[in-house]
């Protein structure tokens, strides 16, 4: 195995990826990293993160807060509410 850098683990955990390592994954600010193990050790390689979209549009937020603000129905379910804010 070839040692590519090196780097110490802060209080808070964290620790600098050698500019070394950045280069060779093609690192840049903002990038994500996945943590990957097996038998010989940990990996870490750039992954995608895919955001899925909200369940509830703009609006439905907006009327989900406001009715969040107000006290009285309560919910069983998320369908339950969408069928709710639909009705508004």
């Amino acid at each position: 195995m070839t040692v590519v850098g090196m780097s110490r683990i802060t209080s808070k955990g964290q620790v600098t990826l050698p500019s070394a390592v950045r280069k060779l994954l093609k690192l840049d600010k903002g990038k994500t990293i996945a943590f990957c193990l097996d038998k010989a050790g940990i990996f870490i390689s750039q992954c995608k993160i895919d955001i899925e979209p909200a369940a509830f549009s703009q609006e439905e937020w907006r009327k989900i807060e406001k009715l969040a603000n107000a006290k009285g129905k309560i919910y069983n379910s998320a369908e339950e509410a969408k069928k709710h804010i639909k009705s508004l």
